[in-house]
């Protein structure tokens, strides 16, 4: 799958949905992306729906820090105790390949966007019971905020494209 990158989209060539190669080859390995600067992380932040496009990016990876003894967020990294959050928004609950999922995420049924995070990150025990998490969760939602705005600039997410008007 070929995917025009999330920052040059977004400075100027107009939200663009992904493209998939017709062949059934495998791609090769994509080179590793470079980091996004300071600046194009704004941008993107700035792309994102309220309330998340308003996030202190900084406290959100500062309360993710709780969270990376367990998670990797790296395009292509390696699951843990948790599976890796690369691509999380827009993934159905208990799909990440290689990763040994309970059956209450298996048969969850759902796709994550940032509700369900903001959710699933207050109490995980509670809003999907049989899940082997055992982190507690977040209880201020600020944090919930900037943590769900953080991981939607790290990951990969690419906001969706706005409605083009009928001339």
């Amino acid at each position: 799958m070929t995917r025009p990158l999330i920052l040059v989209t977004l400075l100027g060539l107009g939200l663009a949905g992904c493209g998939q190669s017709g062949s059934s080859e495998a791609a090769p390995a994509a080179p590793a992306r470079p980091e996004a600067t300071a600046a194009e992380k704004a941008i993107l932040l700035a792309a994102l729906p309220s309330p998340y496009n308003t996030a202190d990016l900084d406290n959100g990876r500062r309360a993710f820090a709780r969270c990376r003894s367990c998670h990797t967020i790296a395009e292509g990294g390696p699951n843990m105790t948790g599976p890796n959050l690369w691509g999380i928004f827009g993934r159905t609950a208990g799909s990440h390949a290689d990763y040994n999922y309970t059956t209450a995420l298996k048969t969850a049924g759902f796709t994550w966007d940032a509700d369900r995070l903001d959710h699933w990150l207050q109490n995980p025990r509670s809003f999907l019971p049989g899940n082997k998490m055992t982190f507690p969760g977040l209880a201020d939602a600020t944090d919930r905020r900037d943590v769900i705005a953080w991981l939607k600039v790290e990951t990969g997410y690419v906001p969706a494209a706005p409605a083009t008007p009928v001339p």
